[in-house]
């Protein structure tokens, strides 16, 4: 089980993996915008946070460089987003993000990707999925 931090700012994004986390017997909060995610990254500092891009107020990529710079590679940072195009991955791994996954995102893939543990440390051989 891990500590798992959403921020979305789609309400019904937010409660599908809130729910879908849970259900893999994830401890979870969850947030709407980017500078709350920040606050609630930093202050619960989980094992994973998966992170919008397209968030209000910061966007994924800022929340993403702040935790890096914050926290460094002790959070596992998954970028959870509708930007699939090769140069939208390129960003998120530059950014530090550790996975980058595009929307809908598979539940097998996500519970997978999960689900043995979350590999330590991650932030130097970050990977597009």
């Amino acid at each position: 089980m891990s500590r798992i931090v959403v921020v979305e700012d789609n309400p019904d994004g937010r409660e599908s993996l809130r729910m879908l986390l849970q259900l893999f017997g994830h401890q979870v909060e969850v947030t709407g915008d980017g500078l709350q995610g920040l606050r609630t990254i930093l202050g619960s500092r989980p094992e994973v946070a998966l992170v919008d891009i397209g968030l209000p107020g910061l966007n994924g990529y800022q929340v993403a460089r702040r935790v890096r710079d914050e926290l460094g590679p002790q959070v596992f940072l998954v970028a959870i987003t509708g930007y699939g195009r090769p140069e939208d991955r390129r960003e998120a791994l530059d950014s530090g993000f550790d996975v980058h996954l595009t929307k809908p995102v598979d539940p097998e893939r996500l519970t997978d990707l999960l689900g043995a543990g979350v590999p330590r440390p991650l932030a130097h051989r970050p990977s597009a999925v």
